[in-house]
């Protein structure tokens, strides 16, 4: 099958919650990924560092907007971590902080983005198990 048809066989498959949860995932497997590697792999832990910014600014970008159906107080809670991690991430992308924080928000938030009849994983290894 080609990844063409299998992303459009999980759009049609998918509610947004679990596309986000997939989204998510993905990303913070990237950073889990980049946290292990030396520093001196700049662009490799760029990538990740980007792609989770990329992926935050893009929801708190959604939830400024008065139109998003999502409660006002969630939607202020989502913008504000937007910011945080914007900032954090230059903070470590300048050598003066650690990834692992923002492997811990994006865990945080996969665990409320599971159905309530599911439970959130464990460990980093389950998030790798799921998406790689």
């Amino acid at each position: 099958m080609s990844l063409k048809a299998y992303q459009a066989t999980a759009q049609r498959a998918e509610n947004p919650r679990q596309t986000e949860y997939r989204l998510f995932g993905q990303v913070t497997r990237a950073l889990m990924d980049a946290e292990l590697l030396d520093r001196s792999c700049i662009r490799e832990r760029m990538d990740a560092l980007d792609w989770n910014r990329r992926m935050w600014s893009l929801f708190g970008n959604d939830c400024a907007r008065s139109t998003n159906g999502l409660p006002d107080q969630l939607r202020a809670n989502i913008v504000s971590l937007s910011i945080w991690v914007n900032k954090h991430t230059s903070l470590v992308m300048r050598n003066k902080e650690e990834i692992r924080p923002l492997i811990e928000v994006n865990r945080i938030i996969m665990q409320g983005l599971l159905p309530q009849t599911q439970s959130p994983p464990e460990t980093g290894d389950t998030v790798r198990q799921s998406y790689g």
